[in-house]
């Protein structure tokens, strides 16, 4: 694993990149609200991927003088345009080596609203999506414009979020427009319960790889 600065835009965020096998694929996560690249679920997520071959890439959505006035006002996280500005920042620097990786985005709760909107504005450089117990409402207007085949995860406890993303689900043209929710029974909103997190793990490694080319 590598720590390393990511330039986007005006700000120089803080990253660990474990990179692919060849270059091939690798996944950026896009942390949920008061969390940061620490999240103990998705760097329990991403070193499931790494097993299966896939890069990572976790990454600060703030810089840590925004972290530190955000964790006071608890508003720059709900600042999904600045979010999804600096997600989409942070792929065309993954995209623009010589040999550009496929990439995928996984997003946690307001992260998932940032990836999509990611997705939405940079259709050629994000292959597909996975949402775990996001909120994909918050992506607004976006939502309907996102092309990149999205997998819904979602507690079956989380009722709240489940009708959520039912609803984005619609949004978006559901199963037919490539999309799919997938509900894990006795869930809740952070997959606590024993083996719930490793059915995030292994339903986002299916999704990616059947929609990352390698």
């Amino acid at each position: 694993m590598t720590t390393l600065r990511i330039p986007a835009g005006t700000a120089s965020l803080e990253g660990d990149l474990v990179e692919p096998p060849g270059g091939r694929a690798v996944v950026v996560f896009a942390h949920g609200s008061g969390s940061s690249r620490h999240s103990p679920r998705n760097r329990r997520v991403a070193a499931f991927l790494n097993e299966q071959g896939f890069g990572t890439l976790l990454f600060d959505l703030l810089t840590p003088e925004e972290g530190e006035m955000d964790a006071r006002t608890a508003r720059l996280r709900f600042d999904i345009g600045l979010l999804a500005g600096r997600l989409g920042r942070v792929v065309a620097w993954l995209r623009a080596g010589p040999a550009p990786p496929s990439v995928g985005l996984f997003g946690a709760s307001t992260g998932a609203a940032a990836a999509l909107v990611a997705a939405a504005r940079r259709p050629g450089d994000v292959a597909a999506v996975v949402s775990r117990g996001g909120r994909p409402d918050l992506a607004g207007p976006d939502l309907a414009e996102v092309r990149s085949p999205t997998l819904f995860v979602v507690g079956g406890q989380d009722r709240q979020v489940l009708a959520l993303n039912e609803q984005a689900l619609e949004a978006m043209g559901g199963p037919a427009a490539g999309h799919r929710l997938v509900v894990v029974p006795g869930a809740g909103h952070l997959f606590e319960e024993p083996g719930a997190l490793e059915e995030v793990g292994r339903l986002t490694a299916q999704w990616f790889r059947e929609h990352l080319s390698e």
